[in-house]
């Protein structure tokens, strides 16, 4: 195997370890097939593979066989992994900064066009992706449950050429989108807390008709991610 490779895995191990560290991939969570990672991160299903094998080995991850089977995360990221997740960010900071900045205003613009356009049958799954999200029992199923709910405010804008923006950025944001960061064992509990209620007044803004209410609800919701990375990034560098 080339140095090139080598370091190719050995940045794609980085990547998926912070994956794991800034909540993308909570404990428990089945990882994408691997042709699908492979193709959201850019690479080669053999590196994927080689990277995953490696995670397996250091105990982020498992295997498990059968037709429900796959790569799993084991467990929140360890202190050894300190080094793999300042890495990776140190690295992509520039960039995630300005994606999350990017995202807090592509969030805020769809909020207001859904504020305008929205209908009757969008209203009503708004409210029913709220409940889900209230009902939800684990981190994962709220997650989940999330990002069910921007979508429906996503497609309660009902701008096809918006919505197809928002997406192509979360694409490029994180490994599986549509799903937000979900943060680490340490700030996760607040976050959960906070994303409820700001979910809670940005449904009420969009159905009441208040636009910029809801964009500036929804871009002060958003800032979350890079909140989030923020933490994750103190917490990597401290260890």
């Amino acid at each position: 195997m080339t140095e090139t490779e080598d370091t190719l895995i050995d940045r794609i191990t980085d990547r998926l370890v912070t994956a794991v560290a800034i909540g993308e991939f909570l404990p428990g969570t089945r990882l994408p097939a691997e042709r699908d990672l492979a193709v959201s991160l850019g690479v080669g299903r053999t590196t994927t593979r080689a990277a995953l094998e490696r995670l397996v080995a250091r105990g982020i991850l498992e295997k498990q066989r059968g037709r429900t089977g796959g790569s799993f995360v084991r467990e929140e990221w360890p202190t050894s992994e300190a080094a793999a997740v300042t890495r990776w960010l140190e690295e992509q900071w520039p960039q995630l900064v300005d994606a999350a900045i990017a995202g807090t205003h592509l969030h805020g613009a769809i909020a207001r066009l859904a504020a305008v356009n929205r209908t009757e049958d969008d209203i009503v799954l708004m409210r029913a992706r709220l409940d889900d999200f209230a009902e939800a029992a684990t981190g994962a199923a709220r997650q989940h449950a999330d990002s069910l709910l921007h979508l429906a405010i996503i497609a309660a804008a009902h701008n096809e050429t918006l919505s197809e923006v928002v997406r192509e950025h979360e694409r490029r944001f994180t490994i599986v989108a549509p799903a937000h960061l979900w943060g680490d064992s340490d700030s996760r509990p607040a976050m959960e807390k906070r994303a409820a209620r700001e979910h809670s007044e940005l449904v009420d803004a969009i159905v009441d008709g208040r636009s910029e209410d809801a964009g500036r609800i929804a871009q002060h919701h958003v800032e979350i991610d890079l909140e989030l990375l923020e933490a994750v990034r103190r917490r990597a560098i401290g260890r």
